[in-house]
């Protein structure tokens, strides 16, 4: 919104740096982040006076999960407010990129609203059902990804590009908007699925997003896109406002979220945060890089998928708990080991994305 005071601006004054992306992606991160930091407290005393339990602990998970009990949940309200806000200040509201994807993130958030609030209110693990979840899911990334389709250039449209070798486009055709579909509904999916300790979703999440961001700003400019020879998506920079406003929103969340949480982020804000790397995957052409960046957001979803597959075949169990950072944790590793190896694991998984923007 404030982008329109670049209209005043003469071209050598202080108006003239709201033309920008990074001085406007910057204040975006400050703003995100000073209203985390002075919402958080209170939203999270309004959210434990509703929830009274707080967030209802599975049964059979590990022991020391207990210990939560009463904690409240749902505080992915935190980082989404302070998104939203943040984002129509500082963004362009004339790109359709950015519309694409504040209505992912925030359609995927009202599915994940809609489960926290049945499983507070119900007192029971299980919330909405898997299947309705799944078909809201699929008809919100089915119209971003068409979206998405009208709104990229012609030799780019339905088409798939590849990291490595960058001169080879696939064209999907038709397939591109059931593949953009996988793409989103995936990555909203695996983040909530990483989402199962205090801090360990929320930083591999900034990091997925910071790295994603820095790519929509190359190949958004046609002087980084000729120099690196990537494919050039005009518009897409802008999404570096949206970026920032998540990871700005992101730490101010950590700042209660990390151990022991004093508000977990709950569905409200996986599958958001989830939706959100999807879509600008899908809006910046680099969906193979996502499974790199959000690597550790893949190995958590297979993970899940190869123990209720080997289970329902043999009977038996690969992993002792799935998702694999509960494995770890009945292996005897202690939470914060847990969170601090796998954001490290996320930090070298975004460099080697980055990296394949320079590889020939």
């Amino acid at each position: 919104m404030l982008y329109w005071l670049a209209n005043l601006s003469d071209g050598g004054d202080v108006f003239n740096l709201f033309r920008y992306i990074t001085f406007r992606a910057g204040a975006a991160f400050f703003t995100a982040l000073i209203f985390g930091f002075l919402f958080g407290r209170p939203l999270i005393d309004i959210l434990r006076r509703k929830q009274g339990k707080g967030q209802p602990i599975r049964s059979d998970g590990p022991q020391t999960h207990f210990a939560k009990a009463g904690t409240p949940t749902m505080g992915g309200l935190l980082i989404l407010s302070a998104m939203l806000f943040s984002t129509l200040l500082w963004a362009r509201l004339d790109n359709g990129y950015i519309w694409i994807t504040l209505g992912v993130t925030y359609g995927y958030a009202l599915i994940g609203f809609a489960d926290d609030y049945a499983k507070v209110t119900k007192q029971n693990v299980k919330g909405v059902s898997s299947r309705t979840r799944m078909l809201l899911g699929l008809a919100l990334a089915a119209v971003a990804a068409v979206a998405a389709s009208w709104l990229h250039p012609a030799d780019l449209s339905n088409r798939l590009a590849l990291p490595i070798f960058k001169d080879v486009l696939i064209n999907l055709s038709y397939f591109f908007i059931p593949f953009g579909m996988v793409v989103i509904v995936g990555a909203a999916n695996a983040v909530n699925l990483t989402d199962g300790l205090d801090g360990l979703a929320i930083m591999p999440a900034m990091i997925a997003a910071g790295t994603l961001g820095a790519i929509a700003y190359v190949v958004g400019r046609v002087d980084f896109t000729n120099y690196l020879g990537v494919h050039f998506v005009p518009g897409t920079g802008e999404l570096l406002v949206f970026t920032a406003a998540l990871i700005g929103g992101g730490l101010g969340f950590l700042w209660y979220n990390a151990p022991p949480a004093a508000v977990f982020m709950g569905d409200t804000g996986s599958l958001a945060l989830g939706g959100a790397l999807g879509a600008i995957a899908v809006c910046t052409k680099h969906e193979l890089v996502l499974a790199i960046v959000g690597g550790l957001f893949v190995v958590e979803a297979l993970s899940v998928i190869i123990q209720v597959a080997y289970f329902k075949r043999t009977g038996k169990r690969v992993f002792l708990m799935a998702p694999i950072h509960h494995h770890f944790e009945k292996k005897g590793w202690a939470e914060p080991q847990i969170v601090i190896r796998f954001w490290i694991i996320s930090l070298i998984l975004a460099l080697i994305g980055l990296a394949t923007l320079k590889i020939r």
